[in-house]
């Protein structure tokens, strides 16, 4: 079965152009006609509203719904009907959730610039939140939770959470039960980006939202970066699409592990992509035996095998090469399957970086307490892992006084002038002229 899995790449025989090929993602070689489709979508839910997410319900989903809500005694009937192992599966994971992100509270600030002169920074909680589960191939509450526990932290007014249906036209069992766990306002069925145009225009049935969170698709990524950059369009969390994952190996990787975790990854879609640099050949001809070994009782064999197809085995000349190599594309996912984890944890940028051998990707996929809604596309450059702070908006407050102003007026007016802008220069000398015989 290596025949499903590509040859290694040596790094040192490629030139520019073909390393720049080398590291780019599956989804994003489709980029126009992709654009070109969600367009229409969006359009489509902002002409029609809820006729339109019914129809495309029907067209995606192959399911005809009544509404794309579900009550909240449907969401508890089909809660009930979790198995004992996944509900206390899913209240572990909740708890060491809530226990990461809780200690992440914004502090607010209050600085004094200057005499009389007091700055603050403070934090709200976002209004209405909502939240994009990935649904279709693969159930996943574990979404639920990374987006639901820090919504609840937070104190968002209103979280929307939608997600797929099934054949049925409803939601898993788990998925309502981790939706009731977190304390979700609205429960809708619906996927793709379809889901992102009903939260970002809002519909009779489905609430607008002021920031969309969640991970998906290469169609989901591309609706919420169209609607986050139309007028007046809703913010949202990260470029988070098609999940992936890179492992830094040294001589002391297990191939086993390593095959494991990129097949963890792998399984995800048809569109994942797993990288694995090294500058050991023989772990990289280990790590490529093992993945076929392991992909032929994988239960979902075909979808890993379609994301296997685009994943890329890469010999450095060095270890030294092996991080620029991994910081170059700045995964998703880091795994660094090397002697010293923690040397080069700081080297790389990632979304989340998993250190040391005995640290699955797994792990932080459902429960060390971290959140797995993290930037792809090499978005981790310059994006961070979602965390507390993303449910809420922060702004600032100046208050100045009496003695402040006459000290901050000439600085003002001074720079109004510079910059030609007269009437900005009067706001502060018009105050001048009306302050009281005594300071306040």
């Amino acid at each position: 079965m290596t025949d499903r899995i590509p040859p290694i790449s040596v790094w040192a025989e490629l030139d520019t152009q073909a390393r720049r090929e080398l590291l780019r993602r599956p989804a994003q070689s489709a980029d126009a006609e992709i654009t070109a489709r969600v367009r229409d979508i969006l359009r489509q839910v902002r002409e029609e509203g809820d006729r339109a997410l019914l129809r495309l319900t029907a067209q995606y989903d192959r399911v005809q719904l009544d509404s794309p809500l579900l009550s909240r005694e449907q969401v508890e009937t089909q809660a009930a009907q979790v198995d004992r192992t996944v509900r206390r599966a899913i209240d572990s994971a909740q708890r060491n959730i809530h226990a990461f992100h809780a200690a992440q509270q914004p502090q607010p600030v209050s600085v004094d610039t200057a005499p009389g002169v007091r700055c603050e920074l403070r934090w709200a909680p976002i209004r209405t939140v909502g939240l994009y589960v990935p649904g279709g191939s693969a159930v996943l509450p574990s979404t639920v939770l990374m987006l639901g526990v820090p919504a609840a932290l937070a104190g968002c007014e209103r979280t929307v959470l939608c997600s797929p249906p099934d054949a049925q036209g409803m939601l898993s069992p788990a998925v309502c039960y981790a939706a009731l766990k977190v304390g979700v306002t609205d429960v809708v069925r619906l996927g793709g980006a379809q889901a992102v145009a009903a939260l970002a225009y809002g519909t009779a049935s489905v609430p607008r939202a002021d920031k969309i969170f969640g991970p998906g698709n290469a169609y989901v990524t591309a609706a919420k970066t169209l609607a986050s950059a139309e007028a007046g369009g809703p913010a949202i969390d990260m470029p988070a699409g098609p999940s992936e994952l890179l492992v830094v190996a040294d001589a002391s990787a297990q191939a086993a592990w390593a095959a494991a975790d990129l097949l963890s990854q792998a399984e995800h879609g048809p569109d994942s992509q797993v990288v694995l640099v090294s500058p050991e050949r023989r772990v990289l001809e280990a790590v490529r035996r093992e993945l076929a070994r392991q992909l032929a009782t994988l239960p979902r064999q075909d979808t890993a095998a379609r994301a296997l197809a685009r994943s890329r085995l890469i010999l450095t000349a060095s270890l030294d090469e092996a991080v620029q190599v991994a910081d170059e594309y700045a995964p998703e996912h880091l795994s660094l399957q090397v002697t010293d984890p923690q040397a080069l944890s700081g080297r790389i940028r990632a979304g989340s970086v998993f250190a040391g051998h005995l640290t699955p990707e797994a792990g932080g996929d459902y429960a060390t307490g971290t959140n797995h809604v993290l930037p792809t596309y090499g978005a981790a450059r310059a994006f961070s892992s979602l965390g507390l702070a993303d449910f809420y908006r922060r702004y600032t407050v100046q208050t100045v006084t009496a003695a402040g102003l006459e000290a901050l007026a000439p600085t003002v007016t001074a720079l109004a002038r510079e910059e030609g802008l007269e009437a900005h220069a009067r706001a502060a000398e018009v105050r001048l002229n009306h302050i009281p015989g005594e300071n306040a």
